[in-house]
């Protein structure tokens, strides 16, 4: 089975497929004209299923603990202020602030787990962020403040995310992103009660396209990899999505990427290629 076999080089290619899924979020919630915590509350119905499928699939326990408990807490966070967030500011606004992930995890991890990074993985991190940030170089400044700060939040809710998954057995991984998707519903669904949005069948058929495929596989896939990798291999690599999004917009919007924006993909791909490759380099040598 797919998920049986698993190596370093797997788990890798498992988190650039889960970024690329979460990228199409974008051009989907275009499609929605409901509030954030609409959106979040019935996309999370479909995500929540997804797992749940999964766990029985795999026979995998439901296994509650603390940590199992804080990352679903941070998860909830995440994907429920990202979607808050991009209704109350630009969309380059809430994809670049939220990707201050890997700056948070160095904070977090330094001040309180008393961790220390290589030279090399602060600058793969400072280099990431500039390259993301040149992405929505043209978008970025307009947003509203209140929105941004909601931005930054998701940011940091991820950044606690990723650290709860740092040595959790898959059991604990996966149930932390069921209490997750459940918290989301139950927190998003009775907004979407109260304001009764229009059902059309655009808008529900998006829901579901991003409750299954841009929530539910990804983090099906983010989970069962990270217990291969540290939590900031897993926020670099991520940064596969913030490059995707206007490359699908570009595709199904008509809005071509500016000169700066190739320029900060480029920048990200060979940062995160070459750091990837002498992080191998370095572990094939001390081994």
């Amino acid at each position: 089975m797919f998920f049986a076999r698993m190596t370093k080089n797997k788990a890798i290619l498992e988190i650039l497929l889960c970024s690329g899924l979460w990228s199409i979020a974008g051009i989907f919630m275009k499609l929605i004209p409901w509030s954030g915590f609409a959106i979040a509350g019935a996309r999370g119905i479909f995500a929540a299923g997804v797992m749940a499928a999964f766990m029985a699939l795999r026979r995998l326990s439901f296994t509650l603990t603390r940590r199992s408990a804080f990352g679903g807490l941070c998860l909830c966070g995440t994907m429920t202020l990202f979607a808050v967030a991009n209704k109350a500011t630009t969309a380059a606004n809430a994809i670049v602030l939220q990707f201050t992930a890997p700056i948070w995890i160095m904070l977090i991890s330094g001040l309180l787990l008393h961790r220390r990074f290589r030279p090399r993985d602060k600058l793969a991190a400072a280099l990431t962020l500039a390259g993301i940030a040149l992405c929505f170089a043209d978008g970025l400044g307009a947003g509203n403040l209140k929105g941004d700060c909601v931005a930054v939040g998701s940011g940091l809710c991820l950044a606690c995310y990723y650290i709860s998954l740092e040595g959790s057995p898959e059991d604990e991984r996966m149930t932390s992103v069921l209490v997750a998707h459940c918290l989301t519903v139950v927190i998003g669904l009775p907004v979407f009660l109260a304001e009764r949005p229009p059902l059309s069948a655009a808008a529900l058929g998006s829901v579901a396209v991003l409750g299954i495929f841009q929530l539910g596989v990804p983090y099906v896939l983010l989970a069962h990899a990270s217990g291969w990798v540290s939590p900031l291999v897993i926020s670099l690599l991520s940064a596969l999505e913030p490059l995707l999004n206007p490359l699908w917009v570009a595709i199904f919007d008509g809005e071509a990427p500016g000169p700066a924006a190739m320029a900060g993909a480029a920048l990200v791909v060979a940062t995160v290629t070459v750091w990837c490759v002498f992080d191998r380099k370095h572990e094939k040598t001390a081994t």
